[in-house]
């Protein structure tokens, strides 16, 4: 339904097909009880949960590993002032299975940084929530 501030609400198929299109998306959390937001290369895994790797050591596995986070990715055509955005929120968890942690490493995100400590993190699809707009006519 398109309402009238010219947005399209996305059913849940629609927001995760549009998640598999793009390769970079923003990991939402709490640093230090302040909001954190991190730009992240992430993948969609089979079970819809959003995957991403990052060293061991990072603040960011210390932050989410257990809680509740927000993952939003979205597009863009500013030129036709359209597109869309997605937010997965669902609990965090660093792989700990060894036959998942390899199953990621084959078909997983790959990190951009170069890493030797490298921890897979998933994120439970367990809302997921998405808006398009549409397009509107530039101003006068």
């Amino acid at each position: 339904m398109i309402h009238s501030d010219g947005f399209r609400s996305l059913d849940r198929q629609e927001c995760l097909r549009l998640l598999a299109e793009v390769p970079v998306g923003r990991v939402v959390y709490t640093r230090q009880a302040l909001p954190a937001v991190l730009p992240v290369n992430f993948t969609l895994d089979t079970d819809s949960s959003v995957a991403l790797c990052t060293s061991a050591a990072s603040d960011l596995v210390r932050a989410v590993d257990g809680v509740v986070v927000a993952f939003e990715a979205d597009d863009f055509d500013a030129g036709n002032r359209s597109g869309w955005s997605v937010v997965v929120t669902g609990r965090a968890a660093v792989v700990t299975d060894p036959a998942e942690h390899e199953r990621l490493l084959r078909t997983g995100p790959r990190s951009w940084m170069p890493m030797r400590d490298g921890v897979f993190v998933r994120i439970e699809a367990e809302m997921v929530k998405g808006r398009e707009l549409t397009g509107l006519p530039g101003p006068g």
